[in-house]
């Protein structure tokens, strides 16, 4: 790595832009290696992972309203398995893709900062699958309610591309949502935001929150958007009490150095 190989020239240890860039492209590359590599059995799974998103549809012709999915094209269930494969091989390599985000991060901080910010891996691959895994759990509902506004008579065939893209789009990004916290705390371990900056905007984050909840909620009832929004919420404030926790201990820690150093006089 290129802060290794400058490391006798460059006491400090900084890296330039260019080197920086370099880097970040080389993590990013490793990602999607770790992506492309777990594509394979991603595509042997294939059939009992299309069922899984396939059964809120026949759960709804089965309650007798006709609905299916169709595929348009003669290539669309190859591009299906394709694009099933990939969204599947994102959540199986997710430890490998956020250690790589870790690994950029890693080489700017102190010894102390990166055993801190080892939490960000045990934390970040569970909060990110628990997102996944709430809005998966929310989507048969979701299903069941939109086609409910299918006119009487009317058939609701669906392509199949535009569905599963629906699914892949809702369940990732609330992945994805479920690690904002965890960057919060990862940002104050390292001393980069305080957590009285964090609660300051807690009326703005509740807000982003909520409407974040409302623009990928699947169904247009407002109960789905309240659902998504109080656990995204709750880690929020769980992060808060995280990083308020953290900057107590480093107060304390200041404070008693600073006793050692300057005596009864220490400066407040």
């Amino acid at each position: 790595m290129a802060l290794r190989k400058r490391r006798k020239d460059n006491p400090e240890a900084r890296m330039r832009l260019v080197d920086h860039l370099r880097e970040l492209r080389r993590r990013v590359l490793l990602a999607l290696v770790g992506i492309a590599v777990m594509t394979v059995p991603s595509w042997l799974l294939y059939e009992p992972v299309f069922d899984a998103l396939q059964a809120p549809v026949l759960a709804v012709d089965d309650a007798g309203l006709t609905a299916a999915l169709t595929f348009t094209t003669p290539a669309a269930a190859f591009d299906m398995q394709i694009r099933v494969s990939l969204w599947l091989a994102t959540f199986l390599a997710s430890p490998w893709w956020l250690y790589q985000l870790w690994a950029f991060i890693a080489p700017g901080l102190t010894p102390r900062e990166k055993r801190r910010s080892v939490l960000f891996l045990v934390a970040a691959v569970p909060l990110f699958l628990a997102g996944a895994l709430l809005a998966w759990l929310v989507l048969p509902n979701a299903i069941r309610v939109l086609t409910q506004f299918t006119p009487e008579g009317a058939l609701n065939y669906m392509p199949a591309t535009d569905y599963v893209r629906f699914v892949m789009r809702v369940v990732l990004a609330f992945g994805l949502a479920f690690l904002v916290p965890v960057v919060m705390v990862l940002l104050n371990a390292i001393g980069l935001v305080h957590s009285r900056t964090l609660l300051a905007g807690w009326r703005w984050a509740v807000l982003l929150i909520f409407v974040f909840a409302g623009i990928a909620s699947p169904t247009p009832d407002p109960w789905t958007m309240i659902a998504l929004a109080i656990p995204i919420c709750g880690l929020y404030f769980a992060a808060v009490g995280i990083a308020a926790a953290h900057d107590r201990r480093v107060a304390r820690r200041e404070a008693a150095r600073d006793a050692e150093l300057f005596g009864p006089e220490a400066p407040a």
